[in-house]
């Protein structure tokens, strides 16, 4: 009874002192003063209602005992016994194991309101409502590429499809099928621009240089078409064309394709403006720019996506390994430089300089062509080092942490959509399958017991969204 008075009330007049409630089983008397404070609250209602007006009682409350002047709720007793510390403590703390969501359930129904929360409870709430809100969306992608909308007209529906087929490898075997050759096409890209550097492998033209081989060239010229096409086939059925310009991975795809064509144009027309020396140098400049499209496997591969979302969650540790690094460069740059001053064959010229040192020997990389010579040079060195390891081992483990807790988080969102999908399935197979039965006059006791089964699990933000389809759904079961 958390420690509340265990007598009941000798009539129910008496109840403005004290009020005896069952929640879910567990009995608990409360001291109505206490519960007065918050006047607007279910409990407070209910201890200042009139005895003779049970229409009044039974609103507020699931049912009553006069005999034992006892008021029963059918309600979660963990729930309660932390929306209870409010009277006494004027705020609310949810307790492990309860979910925020149906928490925030039992406190409408207790008329408590949600500003009671303490700022963690907050806080982890408004975690839980945006997870919520994202099974919500993925919930629906997945409606939208099962169902469609079937409103729209065929070019509409094949630019649907297109999309699909080249933005979303789950959703069908081709678009599965064209994911791995595009997957397959960065890798044998990449491999062709890294053997084509090889001088065993090169030939010479005309004027004796080293190019590349016309073998190398044939397939990135096949892979640059390949870009090409699949950049195009999504520019045309992306929905949304300004976000498809805006997007990070599209630009990259810009980038890794932009490049062979701007080559193709100086070395057949830039000639002609400029002369051959500058073109030759305007284009390896923009063969470096191949290795942007090493960034497209991140759009095949959700552990790199998982890992760029880790990075952008760690800026604040990135920055505080960049100040420690930073400081630390500095101060032993300069006394690495004040001390090995002293030496007559000193390889500490500037300050500047030695920051090249401090960088290598606090990353523990230590090239060797720098170096003290000096007792005090040496131990200052050995500092260097030490202060360097401690100062990059300190931020990785909170890095670490953001990227199994965002790769943990995406699996269970994405389980939790695939289960919603199916409990919205099953539940629109009953509904067919109870009205076809009404149809034949067996349907009393199938629709009762098929009631009872029915999950109440259901996301609140999908409700309105799949109305429609659920109607098309069984429009679709009855016509057959």
């Amino acid at each position: 009874t958390l420690g509340f008075n265990e007598r009941t009330c000798p009539s129910f007049s008496n109840c403005a002192t004290e009020i005896a409630v069952n929640i879910g089983g567990v009995r608990l008397v409360l001291d109505g003063d206490v519960l007065n404070r918050y006047p607007e609250s279910r409990l407070a209602e209910l201890i200042n209602c009139s005895t003779l007006n049970y229409d009044v009682i039974y609103s507020l409350c699931d049912d009553y005992d006069p005999g034992k002047k006892e008021f029963y709720f059918d309600r979660d007793p963990d729930a309660f016994r932390c929306i209870i510390d409010v009277y006494y403590f004027g705020e609310i703390h949810i307790k492990r194991g309860i979910c925020p969501i149906c928490f925030i359930k039992e406190m409408e129904f207790w008329k408590i309101h949600q500003s009671y929360l303490d700022e963690c409870c907050k806080s982890y709430l408004t975690e839980k409502e945006e997870e919520l809100a994202e099974i919500a969306n993925k919930v629906k992608l997945i409606l939208d590429d099962l169902d469609g909308d079937p409103s729209v007209n065929c070019s509409a529906r094949c630019l649907t499809f297109l999309w699909k087929l080249m933005e979303k490898p789950e959703s069908s075997l081709p678009a599965r099928v064209i994911a791995i050759a595009s997957f397959l096409f960065v890798l044998v890209s990449s491999v062709v621009m890294c053997v084509g550097t090889i001088p065993e492998v090169q030939v010479e033209d005309e004027e004796g240089d080293l190019v590349e081989h016309p073998m190398l060239e044939a397939i990135e010229t096949a892979c640059i078409g390949w870009f090409t096409v699949e950049y195009l086939l999504r520019f045309v059925s992306c929905p949304n064309k300004r976000h498809f310009f805006l997007s990070f991975m599209n630009i990259i795809d810009f980038m890794a394709i932009m490049p062979f064509y701007v080559v193709l144009t100086l070395t057949y027309l830039g000639t002609a403006m400029m002369d051959l020396a500058k073109v030759q140098q305007a284009v390896q400049a923009l063969r470096i720019m191949r290795i942007a499209r090493i960034f497209k496997l991140a759009r095949h591969s959700s552990g790199l996506q998982t890992f760029t979302y880790a990075l952008k969650r760690s800026f604040k540790e990135l920055g505080l390994l960049l100040m420690y690094m930073g400081i630390g460069i500095f101060v032993f740059s300069a006394l690495g430089y004040t001390i090995e001053q002293s030496h007559p064959e000193t390889l500490f010229s500037s300050i500047p300089q030695s920051f090249w040192w401090a960088i290598i020997t606090m990353t523990t990389v230590g090239y060797g062509d720098i170096y003290p010579k000096t007792t005090l040079g040496k131990c200052n060195a050995a500092i260097s080092f030490l202060c360097g390891v401690i100062a990059i081992a300190l931020p990785i483990q909170p890095i670490i942490n953001n990227f199994v807790h965002f790769y943990n988080k995406q699996t269970v969102l994405e389980t939790a959509a695939k289960h919603e999908v199916e409990l919205m399935e099953l539940q629109s197979s009953e509904d067919s399958l109870m009205k076809a039965t009404r149809k034949c006059g067996a349907a009393g006791a199938l629709e009762s017991s098929m009631r009872t089964s029915r999950s109440d699990n259901c996301i609140p933000l999908l409700e309105e969204s799949t109305r429609t389809s659920k109607k098309s759904k069984n429009y679709c079961s009855e016509t057959e």
